[in-house]
């Protein structure tokens, strides 16, 4: 049948704005979505305190840090921390160009998940460009482990995640989210999946300079009696396997490409993720670079292998 996918780029019609506080630094910061041209790509603008601004794009080539969140930069230079939820919102969406304007070194944590960024694109609504897009479509499997943990892509014939997570605290266990995914299952079932904790660990991560702005508003938080302390409970029974499937949404969006294949992973993270994604982008024959070429009359869309730019992205 062929896979359904959606042949052209995308940005936004207009402005959209939002403001909040960063979840490690505590600190308040502002965040506009400005429409981009085709082939922009995802571009963070940083305003320095020099009035100079500097430019970041949402490569995995440009991730400085992955400590309890995905940064881009150079920590100890120019850099925008926890960009993990609008980028799983970026990917979710199918978003390919995007200017994004941020006053601070850190995207707020708004309500822990990426609903509010849903909705403020949804607002500002989506437009179609008249340039293709390019896909990345995985050719054989790429594997990664460490420990434990492991994390690979395998060929597939969409876009599809597998993660499972196994936890010793009975509030989360072992869990698994695995879905194909589009832009209504990433509203309906994994946007509003809410960033977690440990009660136990919040001195130590005070003392580290993390979690300075997390709060039971923003954070699913887990006590010592190893239950859920927040009002409302759960939004779903499996909501810390839905939430980092949008992590790895959000670092699989540094591709700087959606990807036609399936990825899996058992006990993953920021850091593996990121690992991951280098391992496929470094194996040129594990990939190849594809767009659309015509469509039949209910029948998804035929693929051609197109050759990369010498700038793209996803050439490691």
């Amino acid at each position: 049948m062929g896979i359904i996918l959606n042949d052209y780029q995308t940005t936004l019609k207009t402005r959209a704005t939002l403001s909040g506080t960063g979840v490690h630094s505590g600190k308040p910061v502002s965040i506009h979505f400005l429409p981009a041209d085709a082939d922009t790509g995802i571009v963070f603008h940083l305003a320095g305190n020099d009035g100079q601004v500097r430019e970041l794009r949402a490569l995995v080539s440009e991730v400085g840090a992955t400590d309890l969140c995905t940064m881009l930069g150079n920590p100890d230079g120019p850099h925008v921390a926890t960009v993990e939820h609008l980028m799983a919102t970026v990917f979710g969406l199918g978003i390919d160009n995007l200017v994004i304007e941020i006053d601070g070194n850190e995207v707020p944590i708004l309500d822990g998940s990426s609903m509010p960024f849903v909705e403020a694109i949804d607002l500002a609504g989506i437009e179609t460009q008249a340039v293709k897009r390019r896909f990345i479509r995985i050719v054989k499997p790429v594997r990664i482990e460490n420990g434990a943990s492991w994390a690979e892509f395998r060929p597939y014939d969409g876009t599809r995640f597998e993660v499972e997570i196994d936890f010793e605290s009975p509030a989360i266990g072992r869990q698994k989210f695995a879905s194909d995914i589009n832009a209504d299952v990433f509203r309906h079932d994994i946007a509003r999946a809410r960033t977690f904790g440990f009660m136990k660990d919040v001195e130590r991560l005070w003392a580290a300079g993390y979690a300075l702005g997390s709060s039971l508003e923003n954070s699913l938080v887990i006590g010592d009696d190893h239950k859920v302390i927040n009002m409302g409970g759960l939004r779903f029974p499996n909501e810390f396997a839905r939430h980092k499937t949008l992590d790895a949404m959000g670092d699989l969006a540094l591709a700087g490409a959606c990807f036609i294949g399936c990825f899996r992973s058992y006990r993953g993270g920021h850091r593996l993720n990121a690992a991951a994604l280098r391992r496929l982008l470094s194996d040129r024959s594990a990939f190849e670079i594809v767009e659309t070429t015509r469509r039949e009359r209910g029948r998804g869309a035929e693929m051609k292998a197109v050759s990369a730019p010498l700038h793209a992205p996803w050439i490691l």
